[in-house]
């Protein structure tokens, strides 16, 4: 089901407890010299895609929300952003008409990095509000994480920027828009401080061209591979939402 070609008539009619509000939420950034700055929405809307196509009587589909938090981006420009503390405020007041409504499942899902400290954050005001419901969220590279790994064939086996990972799926969804010619592998420097320890830092001081990884090893038909994994697993883990008991409503 999809929210923006239904009737509110036919909305209203919905089950709020056996459906599943999903709403996919990514950025308008740069991503390196080869791709394009729609990526992440681009990859997130067909990852949301494939889920309601799989669960079309459960899943209730909102629009890509193709603003993010990117603010770290900016030193290399191409990039649109809203800051931290409106973010996590505009993922609240995206979730909370159709929570006031009843619905009491809902999963945001997430397509950029950048996001992932807001929505955590907006996850836990809005249990304060609605503890009836069952609110959840993760980046779908999270939830893949294993799958993904095994397909990588570049020295990075995680998710990184305009890397292997992303590259390989925007080859394989829409290679008109990667600029082959410019692809450049941009590691993360070695520092010597351990991964464990959080280090704030924007892409400009982070990276060379705007990228974290190898995009050289990318190939759309694992692209192919990647997103078909992506698509297994998001679908495993909203299933299991939707049996998850809800909390008595007293």
């Amino acid at each position: 089901m999809r929210f923006a070609e239904m009737t509110a008539p036919e909305i209203r009619d919905l089950s709020r407890d056996g459906t599943l509000i999903v709403a996919p939420i990514a950025a308008c950034e740069q991503h390196s010299r080869h791709l394009p700055v729609f990526t992440d929405s681009i990859l997130v809307g067909a990852v949301a895609d494939a889920l309601e196509r799989a669960l079309p009587d459960q899943v209730l589909l909102l629009p890509v929300l193709w603003m993010g938090a990117s603010e770290h981006h900016l030193p290399f420009g191409g990039t649109l952003t809203s800051t931290l503390p409106t973010y996590e405020l505009v993922l609240m007041e995206l979730l909370t008409p159709l929570l006031r409504d009843g619905f009491r499942r809902a999963m945001l899902l997430n397509g950029h990095g950048g996001n992932i400290d807001p929505l955590r954050m907006a996850l836990r005001r809005l249990d304060v509000q609605f503890p009836q419901a069952v609110l959840t969220g993760a980046a779908y590279w999270e939830l893949a994480e294993k799958e993904l790994s095994a397909l990588c064939v570049g020295p990075r086996k995680v998710m990184g920027h305009a890397c292997e990972i992303e590259t390989s799926m925007i080859m394989h969804l829409r290679p008109e828009l990667v600029r082959t010619d410019l692809i450049l592998d941009d590691p993360d420097p070695e520092t010597g401080v351990t991964s464990a320890l959080t280090w704030v830092r924007d892409f400009g001081r982070r990276t060379h061209h705007g990228a974290v990884g190898y995009p050289e090893s990318a190939d759309a038909a694992r692209g192919g591979q990647m997103l078909q994994a992506i698509a297994g697993r998001v679908r495993t883990v909203a299933e299991q939402v939707l049996n998850v008991p809800l909390p008595d409503l007293a």
